[in-house]
């Protein structure tokens, strides 16, 4: 058989899996900071209604993210998965553009919301299936810093629009085409991986009896890491506190998500060279760094720093993570496992918010970053833990994997 002739050093699958994330997350990106301020200016809701807004929306995605892996797994497809739910955000966007009320603004989040948890699990495991060991997170690091690019030139296009024409909804229905070009790209480039034949006649099914100790335990350090990974609009605040300008605020927020994308693969290269555990362990390591120095940050000055080094933490980690789940799971259970991972983040996310609100309100803003600075040093001890247990089970015990 003959070997598949790869684009940029990635195979077919892997490269246009992230092309498809580039073009929706630009979709995505030049609404969603956009939503508050039509909410709030154009409908007059309060900030409350908008923060009932977001907690659905995303809670939406969260809890489909392992079901759907689990479909995937069961039908043993998952293509078809994939452009569902990147059909269904898409078609989110003229809800969107025709909402007059709050609650038509709901629902434009919530089924954008569901094309993206119908849609995770599944394309990850695309991307695992297509790549090879060696180059795992250099993969999953690509498709980050493709989705990440996509993040920094959707706001971008939506600030240009929206200074030509001064209309949301300009913005809104300009945002379906980014998107139509990603579900064109999955019909067109996206090819479903043939599956090994089966040596058992069970079938996966939701439950966590599938995966092992460190599996189990993994998807616990990153659920106990993302509960002290509050909102970033705490950064925000943070930032506007020490001093940033609000129309600065916007710029802050691009270098961030422009060092995320750039640092993203050659953290992937790395990964793979010396070892994905020794980059999750930096990570978590230069994240404590991070949040004790907002913590105790008091200039403008640290606050460009910081921002800078936290999106080089998330080029370090959000990829990789994931490539390093690939290689603890079971092979038949590849969607499953990324689903239930994701779903244990999302599910967090809102406890989390709430935690950080809850202690800049009542103790000090630098509470809500004490208490991720711990969350996140308790996350790195019990990682060093899991990394020490799997290399005392391995012939060689070494970091590298």
């Amino acid at each position: 058989m003959p070997e598949e002739r790869k684009l940029f050093g990635f195979s077919r699958n892997v490269f246009f899996a992230g092309l498809v994330s580039f073009f929706m997350d630009v979709s995505s990106e030049m609404i969603y900071p956009l939503v508050p301020m039509f909410l709030a200016s154009v409908l007059g809701v309060n900030k409350s209604t908008i923060g009932l807004i977001e907690g659905i929306a995303e809670s939406t995605a969260s809890l489909l993210k392992a079901f759907s892996g689990w479909i995937s797994d069961r039908i043993g497809k998952r293509k078809g998965l994939m452009l569902a739910g990147y059909a269904i955000s898409t078609l989110s966007r003229p809800i969107l553009v025709l909402a007059g009320s709050w609650q038509q603004v709901l629902s434009s989040r919530f089924v954008d919301r569901l094309g993206k948890g119908i849609r995770t699990a599944p394309r990850d495991a695309i991307i695992a299936e297509s790549s090879e060991k060696s180059n795992l997170a250099r993969s999953f690091s690509f498709h980050r810093s493709m989705d990440t690019m996509g993040a920094v030139i959707g706001p971008a296009i939506a600030l240009i629009l929206l200074q030509r024409y001064n209309n949301f909804k300009v913005v809104f229905f300009s945002s379906m085409i980014p998107g139509i070009i990603a579900v064109l790209i999955i019909v067109a480039f996206i090819k479903e991986k043939q599956q090994s034949p089966k040596t058992t006649v069970e079938r996966p099914r939701l439950t966590f009896k599938h995966f092992d100790g460190k599996v189990r335990f993994f998807i616990l350090i990153a659920t106990l890491f993302a509960l002290g990974n509050s909102s970033d609009v705490f950064l925000i605040l943070r930032a506007s506190q020490l001093g940033i300008p609000t129309m600065v605020i916007p710029v802050v927020y691009l270098m961030f998500n422009l060092i995320y994308s750039l640092s993203a693969i050659p953290a992937g290269i790395v990964a793979d060279k010396f070892g994905k555990k020794r980059l999750i362990l930096l990570g978590f390591i230069l994240f404590t760094a991070l949040y004790y120095g907002f913590a105790i940050a008091r200039s403008s000055t640290e606050i460009w720093i910081l921002f800078a080094l936290y999106g080089l933490f998330m080029g370090l980690t959000e990829g990789i993570q994931k490539a390093f789940l690939a290689t603890i799971i079971p092979p038949d259970f590849k969607a499953t496992a990324f689903g239930v991972y994701a779903t244990a983040i999302g599910l967090v996310a809102l406890p989390a918010s709430l935690i950080g609100g809850l202690l800049w309100d009542r103790v000090s803003p630098a509470a809500t970053f004490y208490f991720g600075a711990s969350t996140a040093a308790l996350s790195t001890v019990l990682f060093i833990g899991l990394i020490t247990f799997i290399s005392f089970r391995q012939e060689t015990p070494t970091l590298h994997e």
